[in-house]
């Protein structure tokens, strides 16, 4: 273990970052790394962790700049920085995994390659050691990102940042979207590596019980805004049950999956990711997936929605055939089925203010005229509870519980019947992710909308779920109450 007394690799003074004379992205903060322990950024969305991890490797959102203090990277000013030694810092000395691994993975190289493309050792040895520690079964490594679940994503992710060797580890939400065992593991992989190797790591973290397990420091930011606007004040909204919570409820037909298979070839290597995988949403209910990590969850949510065709069974949508690709689906069913992905940064283009993201599936269905669209945007941003001048602001310009509502708002737009749910509360605070899924909750109860929700935290959506499936194997092994499955899944 490296000496505590060693001078610090970074050390951020006095660092408050803003947007013009937009919003201030983090407020005024300090902290020191130490090589062999773990400090955790805390905080509610929107108070800057991810900022503060960005302007570590020297990278500030577009349009924004440091208002005062200083961050130093291995005794260098990493804004004073040349573009080349900025590049090797980040290279070679400081690795980044991001709230959205997936996104940074070529999608045209195997698990193995993207690991091995900068490793310090390349070896096939190496590589499968890495995987082993990052708990990668060794059968995916000839599989590419697009055949594996977004928890597989984010170790491989961690994998990748790993093999460079790095001195400094900057983790966005690092167990966001495992489940709690992976989540342990994990940890104590972190643990481990910072203790034997010296390495210094920062970590942003919603999770306490992860912070609580393995961190050293706890550096907790604040902001000056409020993350959310609650429906109703002082007390959480519930969606009123007309039944005993145990009871049979009887629906109309609704979403069905019958037998579906879905599997990733790559180079004579086969992934089954769903192995007949039934599934039933009724009309107007609210219905919860959970399972383990790599389960086949995302996979089923997204061949429900058409973006993943099936090698075999069946969809229907009130008892009439679906085509399971959503091109084959005609544009009422496009408009009427809609997706909400796990990272939000996935349904709102960078380059386009919210506003001109939010009208775009508005103008594409003939939802509302021209002279209508302006107003309608407003509208759907304040039935997600976000002031309608956010319309002008980019998603950079957001926290990540504010890309969510934008995320929701987006899917709105088409006045849809059902709302698939990918993981949409894995990286937020426990407030927020209180207040999305009350969000949700209440559109439900507004809009009769039929919700599905995908999620590893079971108590969380079971307290928001007429119906939890528990998928393990790529098949939905039971349904139950909430509850009881809740209790032993």
């Amino acid at each position: 273990m490296a000496s505590t007394d060693a001078p610090p690799p970074v050390t951020v003074t006095d660092l408050e970052i803003g947007l013009g004379t937009g919003p201030v992205l983090l407020r005024r903060t300090s902290l020191s790394l130490r090589r062999g322990r773990i400090t955790a950024l805390t905080g509610p969305s929107g108070s800057g962790k991810t900022t503060l991890l960005h302007a570590v490797i020297g990278d500030l959102p577009y349009g924004a700049r440091v208002t005062s203090g200083s961050v130093e990277v291995l005794g260098q000013d990493v804004f004073a920085l040349a573009p080349a030694t900025l590049r090797t810092l980040r290279r070679r000395h400081v690795a980044y995994v991001g709230q959205d691994p997936g996104s940074a993975l070529n999608p045209r190289m195997t698990a193995r390659h993207l690991i091995a493309e900068l490793a310090a050792d390349g070896s096939p040895r190496a590589v499968e050691r890495l995987m082993a520690d990052c708990h990668l079964p060794a059968s995916l490594a000839h599989h590419r990102p697009g055949a594996l679940s977004g928890g597989q994503q984010r170790r491989l992710a961690l994998a990748r940042a790993l093999a460079r060797r790095p001195e400094v580890l900057l983790l966005d939400e690092p167990t966001a979207g495992l489940d709690a065992a992976l989540r342990d593991e994990i940890t104590a992989l972190l643990r481990r590596l910072a203790t034997e190797h010296g390495l210094a790591v920062v970590m942003a973290s919603h999770d306490p019980d992860v912070v609580e397990r393995c961190a050293d420091t706890v550096v907790a930011l604040a902001t000056g805004d409020a993350p959310y606007a609650p429906y109703v004040p002082g007390a959480p909204y519930s969606a009123p049950r007309s039944h005993p919570p145990n009871a049979p409820i009887t629906l109309p037909e609704g979403l069905r999956a019958e037998n579906l298979h879905v599997a990733f070839t790559h180079r004579g290597h086969t992934h089954q990711a769903l192995a007949g995988a039934d599934f039933h949403a009724p009309t107007g209910s609210a219905t919860g997936i959970t399972g383990p990590s790599g389960c086949g969850k995302t996979t089923l949510l997204r061949t429900l929605a058409g973006l993943q065709a099936p090698q075999s069974g069946t969809l229907t949508w009130d008892g009439r055939p679906l085509p399971a690709p959503v091109r084959k689906r005609s544009r009422d069913m496009q408009r009427r089925i809609q997706f909400v992905p796990q990272n939000p940064l996935g349904a709102l283009n960078p380059a386009r203010t919210i506003g001109a993201t939010l009208a775009r599936p508005l103008r594409l269905h003939r939802i509302v005229g021209v002279r209508e669209m302006p107003a309608r945007v407003v509208g759907l941003l304040d039935a997600v509870g976000l002031p309608g001048d956010f319309a002008h602001r980019y998603p950079h310009e957001l926290s990540g519980g504010q890309r969510q509502r934008a995320s929701i708002a987006r899917a709105l737009a088409t006045d849809p019947d059902l709302l698939l749910c990918d993981e949409v509360t894995s990286a937020l605070d426990p407030a927020t992710a209180t207040a999305v899924l009350d969000l949700l909750a209440h559109l439900r109860a507004t809009r009769q909308l039929t919700l599905v929700l995908v999620s590893h935290e079971t108590d969380l959506i079971g307290a928001y779920a007429d119906t939890v499936h528990l998928l393990r194997g790529g098949r939905v092994v039971r349904p139950a109450a909430p509850r009881e499955d809740a209790a032993s899944a």
